[in-house]
């Protein structure tokens, strides 16, 4: 089922991890897709290695640099994909950071590093992709990457915590604005998701003292998944795309929890 067939679709954070799967998901459904990611080089590979993917779908596939603080790029990023697939359909806010530190700790680096990609790129890349679907005037869809650590605290990735709860607010806000112009802000909360986010954050973890060994902090943070396991990237793609068609045109202003039940709420 081509549930995206011909929907020319944005997503950041997409050299690796939950960003790549989401656009290699929506290749696969006849989706026009530009990854973009900071890491040129890499998304470049990745948009290339997706080649045969999209032509097996009829789909078409490019790649951007991003810095999704920086505006002039995020619209650089912008026009570069409606003059390779013709307009912008559906923009995925997906690009996050994480850099654990324990709360007494936090600095005002650690924190205006995390809220900065976090928070502002998030609503610039909300604010630009709006403009674009306004000016096209037909409408459009935005989807943003929230997280269990929006809906909870922890304390060693309190700046995390309050970044994502920001992706909250924005979608809400976002949703209740542009509403006049038929655009749809929704968004998705995933739990544990073995990426290589999750390896260096597990890094991280144990060189602040939060954690003893490698693994130990995904084992403890997982231990209560009732699905009885961490996910994998591809647990999250039927909803994103799910959120990129038309199947859910009559949502706006809401956070998909993806997260094998680790938080009820």
């Amino acid at each position: 089922m081509a549930r995206v067939s011909g929907r020319s679709c944005i997503v950041t954070g997409a050299a690796q991890g939950i960003g790549r799967a989401i656009g290699e998901a929506l290749l696969a459904e006849g989706a026009h897709v530009c990854f973009a990611d900071i890491n040129a080089a890499k998304v470049a590979e990745v948009a290339d290695a997706n080649g045969e993917r999209a032509a097996n779908a009829g789909a078409k596939v490019t790649h951007a640099p991003v810095d999704v603080t920086d505006r002039e790029q995020v619209r650089a990023m912008i026009a570069h994909t409606v003059a390779k697939f013709g307009r912008l359909d559906v923009k995925f806010n997906n690009a996050g950071v994480n850099k654990p530190m324990n709360f007494l700790d936090v600095t005002e680096d650690n924190w205006n590093f995390i809220m900065g990609i976090n928070g502002l790129g998030c609503m610039i890349g909300m604010q630009e992709a709006a403009q674009q679907m306004i000016a096209q005037g037909d409408g459009g869809k935005i989807v943003n990457t929230a997280s269990i650590a929006s809906r909870q605290g922890f304390g060693n990735v309190a700046p995390y915590c309050a970044s994502k709860w920001a992706v909250v607010s924005l979608t809400q806000s976002g949703a209740r604005d542009l509403a006049q112009h038929n655009i749809t802000v929704t968004g998705f909360a995933p739990g544990v998701v073995a990426t290589e986010m999750w390896e260096q954050v597990d890094q991280d973890l144990v060189a602040i003292g939060a954690a003893e060994r490698p693994g130990q902090a995904m084992e403890e943070f997982s231990a209560d998944i009732l699905k009885g396991r961490v996910a994998l990237p591809e647990d999250i793609t039927g909803t994103t795309t799910f959120l990129a068609s038309r199947d859910s045109d009559y949502m706006t202003g809401q956070i998909i929890m993806i997260d094998g039940g680790m938080t009820l709420v």
